[in-house]
């Protein structure tokens, strides 16, 4: 995958974002590609337009051009190359660019030191993308960027083609609640759709349980909770995502960890 990524897909009922004007730029430097998926997703029903970097040393390369073009950043803390405190710490030499910086290191030290170096807002792992959104139209509202709008309805009589998704023998048009596959149409549950959704655009990246299970049921992972493990049980037995599933992609627990859907059935975790 390449270093970076741009918008191309479209949210359900919406048209892609490159035929419509976005409304605000951002940069996102995480190294967790599955959240830089979902993010691109959600972010391109919000009409912005989200680049993705996965290293500290591409981020500054891109931040030390005048006209990089960006009105907010999102920077994990945690990256490969330098941390995002050091990114912080040289955009503040010369740049006002407003930042919120992202983390699952919680501690009251780590986001003083995060504020101090500059950011504009601090919000720790996982999130919501709801509580994203809210804290990015906050931000810009106070650094006087461009306000993110509630993205409107497509216009009558327009009504895009629905994007379909597409990992290995493994098809799904992502706007409804039914699957081809070999056996005939599966009739998915909604939070079996959304599930399948996720994993297929992050297809080959594992997805971490609290975050899959913020995005997929909206709620924040408590402990003995096994919805999310069920509903991802239900799905592979329903798809026969199974390591001798023939020409499908296989779903993998990761122990402890999450989940990958791997591209090809067969392919390393």
């Amino acid at each position: 995958m390449n270093s970076h990524q741009m918008l191309t897909h479209s949210k359900d009922g919406v048209p892609p974002a490159d035929s419509r004007s976005a409304i605000a730029s951002v940069l996102l430097v995480d190294d967790d590609i599955g959240l830089g998926q979902m993010l691109i997703e959600y972010l391109a029903g919000e009409m912005i337009q989200l680049q993705t970097v996965q290293d500290g040393w591409m981020a500054h390369e891109l931040l030390r051009a005048p006209d990089h073009g960006f009105e907010l950043l999102l920077l994990d803390v945690t990256l490969p190359g330098q941390s995002g405190f050091d990114i912080l710490r040289r955009l503040r030499q010369n740049s006002a660019l407003p930042v919120i910086m992202m983390t699952a290191r919680a501690s009251e030290a780590d986001r003083i030191a995060g504020l101090e170096l500059g950011a504009d807002d601090y919000l720790p792992k996982p999130f919501s993308p709801r509580e994203l959104l809210a804290r990015m139209r906050a931000v810009l509202r106070r650094n006087g960027g461009a306000a993110i709008r509630q993205a409107p309805m497509p216009s009558a009589g327009a009504a895009p083609a629905p994007e379909l998704l597409q990992v290995g023998a493994l098809s799904y048009p992502a706007h409804g609640l039914e699957v081809r596959v070999d056996s005939g149409v599966v009739r998915l549950t909604s939070v079996e759709a959304r599930l399948l959704k996720i994993l297929m655009r992050s297809a080959g990246h594992m997805i971490g349980r609290e975050q899959l299970t913020l995005w997929a049921l909206g709620r924040k992972l408590q402990p003995q909770d096994r919805s999310l493990d069920t509903h991802v049980s239900n799905l592979r037995r329903k798809l026969g995502l199974t390591a001798n599933a023939q020409g499908l992609p296989e779903l993998r627990s990761v122990r402890g960890l999450g989940y990958l859907l791997t591209a090809t059935c067969g392919a390393a975790a």
